[in-house]
């Protein structure tokens, strides 16, 4: 049952790792339940949950799950990634102008937001922002991407300044896209357009001084269809106590010798789950306590464990959280310093803890404060909450609001 008025045709682009493609994939698949016509690009090494829920899409040009996993790509993790998009800025105007003919909206995310302004522009339909990470200007809290605190005074500049310094390094990528496909060029950092966030409320309410058409809606989380747990997984689950789970999702290109001799200290003799991800791990040389796990969806996986240590991506740490156990964060980049920051607010973690520095004595500090009483129900109380939220419902029904503005 349509609420909408009318059936429309939407474009979704992305490119960043799976947890990036998820949650776009997972609104994709609530916009078809709506009765809409979908169409998801990505990055090919992401696209397995968006074939899984059968909502058509298309490869993007480019590998980066290969720009992450080089050895060393941790340490310039930032200039791979913008040299990735450089290169492919004009391939992924053409494939989303072409894909993209008779859509109403364009629906832009990660690294492809300015080609996907570009394609709105060519198109002569609405961009529509949806986004994992906080971007908006606000004074309640800095750039997540900036690598060190700043004066809660400078809060909303820093925010300015990762805007319009990415533009800076985008810009004349996009412009040279924008001249072949007949656009004029852009001179200036283009914000005046709907933003939805697929973040819970729960874990960043919204700001005050956001604007109107900004909105946290929640997250994002698609359906598992048709999937049924590995046998070994359910007995080893059936086994013991709930294990530690032990992930960090698409991070690659890491000192993986310390990372795991960190983990393995600081777990010592518990049981534990480790999904190696795209880390390379062979998980071959693990102590008999880890029981090695390829791909399994959160949702299932994570409610039946203790507590998880990742990465802190916004994926991880949003599953985690609405699981209801704490998490132990060991960031790499990013926004994972961000999260990171988030949970220790909200009481769920208390240590700051670095992947390029990590021992097994920190690490081994930070799960006995996760192990502890009050850890556990601030967990719990917060993932009761995120568990009652709707964030594909809530972004639906925005995305039907703004496509109709064409």
């Amino acid at each position: 049952m349509i609420g909408y008025r009318r059936a429309m045709r939407l474009l979704i682009l992305t490119c960043g790792t799976e947890g990036d493609t998820r949650p776009l994939a997972a609104l994709g698949h609530a916009l078809v339940r709506a009765g809409h016509d979908v169409h998801l690009l990505a990055d090919a090494a992401t696209l397995g949950i968006a074939c899984a829920l059968e909502l058509p899409c298309t490869a993007l040009a480019g590998d980066i799950r290969a720009t992450i996993a080089a050895e060393g790509a941790m340490r310039s993790i930032t200039s791979n990634l913008a040299r990735l998009t450089i290169e492919h800025t004009d391939a992924w105007l053409q494939q989303a102008i072409a894909l993209g003919r008779g859509c109403d909206a364009v629906i832009v995310s990660g690294l492809t937001v300015f080609v996907g302004q570009a394609a709105a522009d060519a198109l002569g339909v609405p961009a529509i922002g949806a986004m994992l990470i906080p971007l908006s200007p606000t004074r309640e809290f800095a750039s997540p991407f900036l690598p060190l605190p700043v004066p809660r005074a400078l809060n909303r500049a820093s925010h300015w300044l990762f805007g319009h310094a990415s533009w800076r390094l985008f810009r004349p990528a996009t412009n040279r896209a924008r001249r072949r496909a007949g656009l004029p060029r852009r001179h200036s950092l283009h914000t005046a357009y709907p933003m939805l966030y697929g973040i819970s409320p729960s874990l960043l309410p919204a700001p005050a001084d956001w604007p109107v058409d900004t909105h946290v809606c929640g997250q994002w989380v698609p359906p598992v269809p048709g999937w049924t747990p590995p046998p070994a997984l359910v007995d080893y689950l059936d086994a013991g106590e709930p294990p530690v789970y032990v992930g960090f999702g698409s991070m690659g290109g890491f000192d993986n010798a310390r990372l795991v001799r960190a983990v393995v200290g600081a777990v010592g003799t518990r049981r534990a789950l480790f999904s190696a991800g795209w880390s390379g791990i062979d998980t071959r040389a693990l102590p008999s306590n880890f029981h090695p796990v390829g791909h399994v969806p959160h949702d299932w996986l994570l409610p039946r464990c203790a507590l998880a240590i990742h990465h802190g991506g916004s994926g991880t740490t949003h599953s985690a959280s609405r699981a209801g156990i704490p998490s132990v964060i060991v960031p790499f980049a990013g926004d994972q310093f961000f999260w990171n920051q988030r949970l220790r607010a909200l009481g769920v973690m208390r240590h700051t803890l670095r992947g390029r520095t990590i021992t097994a004595a920190r690490l081994a500090a930070a799960l006995a404060h996760a192990g502890s009483a009050d850890a556990r129900s601030r967990a719990a109380a917060l993932g009761l909450r995120m568990r009652q939220e709707d964030g594909t419902a809530a972004a639906v029904a925005l995305v039907e609001r703004y496509a109709q503005r064409r």
